[in-house]
């Protein structure tokens, strides 16, 4: 009987223990992301919409400041003609045209960027980059200031400089 005893505890120690386990499967379940988690993705979502803001106005003032340059060129070489007594009127009123059209992109650059810091400081996620923002909404109205006074060169590496600073606010942004 002894005998008996020790080969069935033997054979019992010895069989898969799995057979003697759990029946049931455990599943961790889905859990509805906390406050916390949704919260943190609010902000990320923010401040991504902010950086492709800054991003927009930095595509959008450097392929003016290209265009800016081959302008200012013609602007010049007109306003030189006139100075000479060279230019037709045609040429003269086309001038005025392209004149009056930098100077009004150049106003809507800064309108734009007003907007951008008045959106910055307002929101919560993205005060931390409005301190290093601040300022480009006047770099851009110096560069009108500038071009209103037929200074287009001048006007240009003004709006240089604001691209710059959008760009280090950029680089804040993404890390």
């Amino acid at each position: 009987m002894k005998r008996i005893a020790i080969t069935l505890l033997t054979l019992f120690l010895l069989s898969p223990s799995t057979a003697f386990g759990q029946t049931r499967n455990r599943s961790t379940s889905r859990q509805k992301p906390t406050t916390a988690t949704a919260e943190a993705t609010r902000v990320i979502q923010v401040r991504t919409q902010g950086a492709q803001r800054v991003a927009e106005q930095i595509k959008l003032l450097t392929r003016f400041i290209y265009i800016l340059g081959g302008a200012n060129s013609g602007i010049a070489a007109v306003d030189e003609a006139v100075r000479r007594n060279e230019a037709s009127p045609t040429v003269v009123q086309q001038n005025q045209q392209s004149k009056a059209s930098v100077k009004s992109s150049i106003m809507a650059f800064r309108e734009g960027l007003d907007k951008l810091e008045i959106d910055f400081r307002a929101t919560p996620e993205l005060q931390p980059y409005y301190i290093k923002l601040a300022g480009v909404a006047a770099g851009a109205a110096a560069a009108e200031e500038q071009a209103a006074a037929n200074q287009f060169d001048r006007s240009g590496r003004t709006l240089l400089d604001v691209v710059n600073r959008l760009a280090d606010v950029l680089v804040i942004m993404r890390q």
